[in-house]
C-alpha cells in the first residue's frame, strides 16, 4: 500500500482559521518573488559545464550532512549508503540498493526540516505523487533518474525555473575560481558568484596551514613570512574574489572572539603558526586578530563581512579520521559575543559603511546579546536562523526573541546557506511561509497594519537580502 504525497497550500501558516487566512494572504504577495541566494555552498561547477546531475544518490544523499547525520545516528554506517573511508572504499556500490537504504530510514526524518524540504522536492520539483517509503523507492529511483537525463533538469534550467535572481558560491583563499571564471565567458545570463572564505590561510589549526600559507605567497609575489606581507597577500586575494563577482567574505571559527594585537605580536603568532609551535590558545588569538584585520579591510573594500560562530566542527573524532569533516557530525556551542566582539567593535563598530553579519547556533544570545548588539551598533546585522534551526519552529523562535529589540530591518532577510541545489527553492518557500505567520499574528493582534506587514514580508524575502550583501 501507498500513501498519498500533498503539498497542502497551507502548510506552515498557522491551525487558527483567521490567522491561517492572514497569513495567506500575507504569503500571496510574496510566493513567487524571485530567489535571492547570497550566501551557500553550491558548486560553481554545476553551472559552468551544465552537465546532467546523475541519479538521487549523488544528487540528494551524499552533499547533506543533514541526512548523513540523521541516518548515521540511526546506525547506517557511510559505507552502506555508498561514502568511501580514507583510503578505502564503501561496502555498497549499487545507487539503487542504496537509494532503497535510503527509503527504508526515510521516516526517521518525520517532523524535520529535512522531510519538510525534500517532500517539497519530491512533489513540487519532480512531481511524485506518493510518499517515499520502502514500497515506493524504486519508483523514485526511476523516476528522479528519468528527469535528471532530460534538458529540463539540467542546472541551468533548473536555475531558471526555481527563478533564482542570484547564487553566491562559497571558496577557499587558493581556489583559482576557474568555474566562476568560465561563467563569466559563457554568456549565459545566469549570475552566479563566488565568497572568499579564507579559513584555508587565516587558521593556524587548519590542515596543511603551513602549506597554503606558503602558496599564498606564490600566487600574491608577496612575503607571508612577515605580518605585513602576510596581510597584503590576503588583500590580493580579496581583490582576486571581487574580479569573479564576491560581494562578501565568510568566516567559519569556532567562537566570536575578536582581538586588536600590536603589529609585533601579530608577527610573533604568525611566526609560531609558520612553524607548527602554535598552541591552541595561539590559535584561537590567531583567529580573533583575523577577524578584525578582515574588518579593516572591509572598510577598505567594502565587502560584506559574515562571521559564523558557535561551532564544534569534526566533533566524532573516529569519524573525522575515517571519512573527513563534514559528515554531519558538527554541533552547536555556547558561544559569546559582547564581550568577544569589543575588540573590533571599539575600532569599527561605529562605523555605516562597514557590514558585519553575525550568525549563530548558540539560540541563547538571541535576545541577551545578539538583538541588543545589531539595534545599537551600524555595523552589525544578524543573519538569519541558521543550520539547526533553519526551520519552522527554529524561524519563529529567531523572529519572537529579537524582533522586539531590533525591528527586522537590523536584520537581512533569509539566506539559504545550502550546498544542496534542489533544497533552494524549498527551503525560501518554508522560510517565507513562517516569516508570514509571524507577521500574520502582529496584524492580527494590530502590532502592526497588514499593509505593513505586506512590506516588511517583500523586504524579508527579497528587497533586505539584495541590500545587505550588496547585490
Amino acid at each position: 500500500m501507498t500513501h498519498p504525497l500533498i503539498l497542502d497550500p497551507h502548510r506552515f501558516f498557522p491551525a487558527e482559521p483567521a490567522l491561517r487566512t492572514l497569513a495567506a494572504r500575507l504569503f500571496a504577495e510574496v510566493e513567487h518573488l524571485p530567489i535571492v541566494s547570497p550566501h551557500g555552498h553550491t558548486d560553481p561547477a554545476w553551472f559552468a559545464t551544465n552537465a546532467p546531475f546523475e541519479d538521487p544518490v549523488s544528487l540528494l544523499v551524499w552533499p547533506d550532512h543533514y541526512l548523513l547525520r540523521m541516518l548515521y545516528g540511526q546506525g547506517v554506517a557511510l559505507e552502506q549508503i555508498g561514502l568511501a573511508p580514507l583510503g578505502g572504499a564503501p561496502t555498497e556500490t549499487d545507487r539503487r540498493v542504496i537509494w532503497r537504504r535510503f527509503a527504508e530510514h526515510y521516516r526517521a526524518f518525520l517532523g524535520t526540516s529535512s522531510r519538510f524540504w525534500l517532500d517539497y522536492v519530491f512533489a513540487g520539483v519532480f512531481g511524485l505523487d506518493v510518499r517515499l517509503e520502502p514500497a515506493t523507492a524504486d519508483r523514485y529511483f526511476e523516476s528522479i533518474s528519468a528527469a535528471l537525463a532530460t534538458p529540463a533538469f539540467r542546472p541551468r534550467a533548473l536555475f531558471e525555473r526555481f527563478n533564482i535572481e542570484v547564487v553566491a558560491t562559497t571558496e577557499g583563499a587558493l581556489d583559482p575560481l576557474a568555474h566562476h571564471a568560465a561563467l563569466q565567458k559563457s554568456g549565459w545570463k545566469g549570475r552566479v558568484i563566488t565568497t572568499f572564505r579564507p579559513g584555508d590561510v587565516t587558521d593556524p589549526a587548519a590542515a596543511d596551514f603551513a602549506t597554503n600559507v606558503a602558496a599564498l605567497g606564490e600566487l600574491t609575489k608577496e612575503n607571508v613570512a612577515s605580518w605585513a606581507g602576510y596581510l597584503r597577500a590576503l588583500e590580493n586575494r580579496r581583490a582576486f574574489f571581487r574580479q569573479h563577482g564576491a560581494t562578501a567574505t565568510d568566516h567559519g571559527h569556532p567562537t566570536a572572539r575578536t582581538a586588536d594585537l600590536s603589529p609585533a605580536e601579530c608577527q610573533a603568532l604568525l611566526d609560531r603558526a609558520l612553524s607548527g609551535r602554535a598552541s591552541a590558545e595561539d590559535a584561537e588569538l590567531f583567529r580573533a586578530q583575523i577577524l578584525t584585520e578582515m574588518a579593516r579591510m572591509s572598510c577598505d573594500d567594502g565587502m560584506v563581512m559574515q562571521l559564523h560562530a558557535g561551532v564544534w566542527r569534526g566533533h566524532n573524532r573516529e569519524l573525522v579520521r575515517r571519512f573527513g569533516r563534514d559528515k554531519g557530525d558538527d554541533f552547536p556551542l555556547a558561544t559569546d559575543y559582547v564581550a568577544a566582539l569589543k575588540p573590533l567593535l571599539d575600532r569599527f563598530g561605529n562605523r555605516a559603511d562597514f557590514t558585519l553579519i553575525l550568525f549563530t547556533l548558540d539560540e541563547s544570545t538571541y535576545s541577551r546579546e545578539l538583538a541588543p548588539l545589531a539595534s545599537h551598533y551600524p555595523c552589525l546585522r544578524l543573519g538569519p536562523a541558521w543550520w539547526f534551526h533553519d526551520s519552522p519552529d527554529g524561524i519563529l523562535r529567531f523572529r519572537r526573541q529579537t524582533t522586539e529589540i531590533a525591528g527586522f530591518y537590523n536584520g537581512v532577510g533569509f539566506n539559504d546557506d545550502t550546498r544542496a541545489f534542489f533544497s533552494i527553492p524549498a527551503r525560501h518557500d518554508l522560510a517565507r511561509r513562517v516569516d508570514c505567520s509571524y507577521l500574520a499574528e502582529l496584524a492580527a493582534t494590530h502590532r502592526l497594519d497588514e499593509d505593513e506587514a505586506v512590506e516588511v514580508a517583500r523586504d524579508l524575502a527579497y528587497r533586505l537580502p539584495k541590500s545587505a550583501y550588496h547585490l
